[in-house]
């Protein structure tokens, strides 16, 4: 079976930069580098960087150029039993998307409210109790949210006309996914540069304070940072990059992809601070009150701040569409990215018909998504959003680089991807996989447990549903993984699974 190809390598490189620039970088980025020192953390951040984010993309990119496979069976084809590191990353993809498509259910809700400034003047009201009808905890579900189970089906259907035939109908989508936002960000941040206090708040956001670079919880957040925001662990740049000729330029392709993220991110924190500089002038408050992290920011403080826009509520709905098309732009790039994960894998495992593949795997998780279209899903969106990016991402990447540089060595991968990369990359990259990355992520793991398990369980829900949604999510996927890797497949017949035959 011949595998898809991207039309050309902009192609390629547009949905690596889609899948990588999420949601995060509009509300995420900003918050952390306010909070951790302003443009003093930018040190850390770029350290993080260096050290394990352009690694760590090198090195998927390489596995799944190189195998032309999915995650499971491109790494499957170091040992075996790797198979099961690829299905946990793979399976971690499945659970984040299947509560990220909530999330953008509730973005189709803003742009339609949007075009009557349907929040009106309390925008905290608006989000609970008319888009989300929260209920009082994970143990009640309430019953479904219309307007999100709406927004929810909608999202299902776009992922599926995106995916249907593969790299030819993303290789078409991504043009207007990836750069649309690009240019809406910019047409946000000239509107909040001209407005008063807009420049106190990007000097607010980007103010260094040195003395942050010598806490640790920076650090922490640095690196954390970069494990969120890059799409790896995930299975999906490796699946992508399957989808290249074997001697496309990997390392290039890896530092594009970093740096046109990172470029996404300052954009957007620049267009965010300037907006909460303009909100803080007018209510006459510090900006510190109005910066948050997460859906708070996107949708609360920022549609409060539109509401303060000059012109009234028609320039007020103006911007609102633009600002939620912008985060329905950032989204669903990575969400029809994870489902490719998910299909590349199967598919490559049991050489499955691709667009079967395609429509089974987006019913199932299209069932699996409507937890988080109840009453209750906001509860379980936070608790496995939370576990799955703390410690399945995390052990995902620290199992990626295990297997690479202690069971497969690095300097044989290095010696892949270098002759076919226009720069060349140093032994300082097999000393970051075998023993940077493992260390890191190791201390970011105990520190998250230590966190959770002795100081206090996360965001005070009662431990069974923090065992239902968290402990016992993350044991449920180790065991999926290790049933998936267990069943025999096709795709791996004729390699010995004795040796690296990368």
């Amino acid at each position: 079976m011949q595998r898809e190809r991207w039309g050309n390598r902009v192609v390629f490189l547009l949905a690596a930069i889609g899948s990588a620039a999420g949601l995060g970088n509009a509300w995420r980025f900003p918050y952390i580098t306010y909070k951790y020192g302003g443009g003093a953390f930018l040190i850390p951040y770029f350290v993080a960087l260096l050290t394990a984010g352009i690694p760590l993309l090198i090195l998927e990119f390489s596995i799944g150029q190189k195998n032309q496979l999915g995650a499971p069976s491109a790494l499957g084809k170091i040992r075996k039993n790797f198979q099961a590191i690829g299905w946990w990353t793979t399976l971690t993809a499945f659970f984040i998307v299947a509560y990220y498509v909530g999330v953008m259910g509730w973005i189709w809700n803003y742009i339609w409210g949007s075009f009557t400034v349907a929040w009106g003047s309390d925008a905290a009201t608006f989000f609970t109790e008319k888009v989300l009808q929260v209920s009082e905890g994970p143990g009640t579900l309430g019953g479904f949210s219309l307007p999100v189970l709406i927004g929810v089906v909608l999202t299902w259907i776009a992922i599926y006309f995106i995916l249907r035939r593969g790299t030819k109908s993303v290789g078409k989508v991504i043009w207007v996914t990836v750069l649309l936002p690009i240019v809406l960000l910019v047409i946000l941040l000239f509107r909040a540069v001209t407005l008063p206090g807009a420049i106190e708040g990007i000097n607010f956001y980007l103010q260094p304070d040195f003395s942050q670079i010598f806490h640790l919880d920076v650090w922490i957040a640095a690196y954390s940072q970069i494990f969120f925001t890059l799409s790896i662990a995930m299975g999906i740049m490796i699946a992508y990059a399957s989808y290249m000729p074997k001697d496309t330029d990997i390392v290039n392709n890896a530092l594009i992809t970093v740096f046109a993220n990172s470029g996404v991110s300052f954009l957007a924190g620049f267009t965010v601070f300037g907006i909460l500089g303009y909100m803080a002038k007018t209510q006459g408050v510090p900006i510190a009150e109005l910066a948050t992290e997460g859906p708070g920011l996107a949708f609360i403080a920022y549609p409060e701040a539109i509401n303060m826009l000059p012109g009234g509520p028609v320039i007020a709905g103006f911007f609102g569409v633009i600002f939620f098309l912008t985060l329905l732009m950032l989204g669903i790039d990575s969400a029809f990215s994870l489902v490719e994960s998910n299909i590349a894998a199967f598919a490559d495992k049991w050489q499955l018909n691709k667009q079967k593949t395609t429509v089974t795997v987006i019913i199932v998780l299209f069932l699996a998504s409507l937890l988080f279209t109840t009453r209750g899903g906001l509860h379980w969106l936070d608790i496995m959003d939370y576990y799955l990016n703390h410690y399945a991402l995390l052990l995902g990447g620290l199992l990626q680089c295990l297997a690479i540089g202690w069971f497969y060595r690095p300097e044989k991968l290095r010696e892949y991807f270098n002759p076919i990369s226009d720069f060349q990359v140093g032994r300082w990259w097999n000393v970051m996989v075998k023993w940077v990355i493992p260390l890191v992520v190791l201390f970011l793991l105990g520190n998250n447990f230590y966190r959770n398990v002795f100081v206090a369980p996360y965001g005070g829900y009662e431990s069974k549903y923090l065992w239902l949604g968290g402990w016992g999510l993350l044991l449920l996927m180790a065991v999926l993984s290790i049933i998936f890797a267990a069943i025999k497949d096709k795709s791996l017949n004729s390699v010995d699974s004795k040796k690296a035959n990368l």
